[in-house]
């Protein structure tokens, strides 16, 4: 047998071999999305039959959290302090570094993330267009959020979003850009950097399990709750160090009748969103 024919032979081997275990991860998958799938449609029932409903089309089922480490970074802070500001002189209270420039304004941030800048009047304006103005300053900070949305007040418009994590929700890290007029008044809230999946970091349990502590929370007295309109997987921050080091765990946002409640899947916690 010739060289070439030998060669062809092995190739094509290598493809069937390929095809098949592509063919058994499909399978496997599909295995897996069924077993989710009437997983919710089971805790779904036993919720109603608790006197919960709950759609189990309205059951966001993405599984692909882990615990995540931060880190505070103060180069960061100064980049974003100086990019609103200019140039600043810096005055160290402990948790909060203040940066101030006398013409344009101040930027507070703190070890947990929590930032506030306040402009003066002038100093960032939005030319008549406060959400496209505010998208540009999310993307220079540097800052992964949800989709902004505009509220509009008296003489004023809030441009609102929520921080964000390879595409999911940081669910206690809203950014809000405060505008008077066509002028920035403010910028706030809260965002969190150095983040690596932690070597220790364990996969969400699953939705299933979420849902069945938000029934025992509503058992016990501690939350009220007689229908969920959605559940949606996302993150929670939490500073666990003195000097900014923090965590993010995988949790469920619920938005029910009663207002909107966080689940914590690492420690099953559930409070108030």
């Amino acid at each position: 047998m010739s060289v070439s024919k030998i060669k062809t032979l092995a190739i094509a081997a290598l493809l069937l071999i390929n095809a098949f275990f592509l063919t058994m991860i499909i399978l496997d998958n599909a295995a897996d999305a069924r077993i989710e799938h009437e997983a919710i449609e089971n805790v779904c029932a036993i919720l109603r039959a608790n006197g919960i409903h709950v759609n189990p089309g309205d059951v966001d089922t993405n599984g692909s959290l882990w615990a995540v480490r931060t880190m505070r970074d103060d180069g960061s802070e100064a980049l974003i302090a100086e990019m609103f500001l200019g140039e600043t002189i810096i005055i160290d209270q402990g948790v909060i570094l203040l940066y101030e420039n006398e013409e344009r304004g101040t930027a507070e941030f703190a070890r947990a993330g929590d930032f506030e800048i306040t402009l003066n009047a002038g100093a960032i304006t939005s030319s008549g267009d406060a959400l496209r103005t505010a998208l540009g300053l999310l993307r220079d900070m540097g800052i992964e959020t949800s989709a902004p949305v505009s509220v509009a007040g008296q003489g004023s418009e809030v441009i609102k979003a929520v921080s964000s994590f390879n595409g999911l929700e940081i669910f206690n890290c809203p950014i809000e850009f405060v505008f008077s007029g066509d002028s920035l008044e403010v910028a706030k809230g809260r965002y969190v950097t150095g983040m690596e999946i932690a070597e220790d970091g364990k996969q969400i349990s699953s939705v299933s399990t979420a849902l069945l502590g938000f029934l025992a929370a509503v058992t016990r007295g501690e939350q009220d709750c007689t229908q969920i309109y959605s559940v949606q997987a996302g993150y929670h921050h939490t500073a666990i160090g003195p000097f900014g080091e923090g965590m993010l765990s995988p949790a469920w946002l619920l938005e029910t009748d009663t207002g909107r409640y966080i689940v914590d899947d690492s420690t099953g916690e559930v409070r108030g969103g």
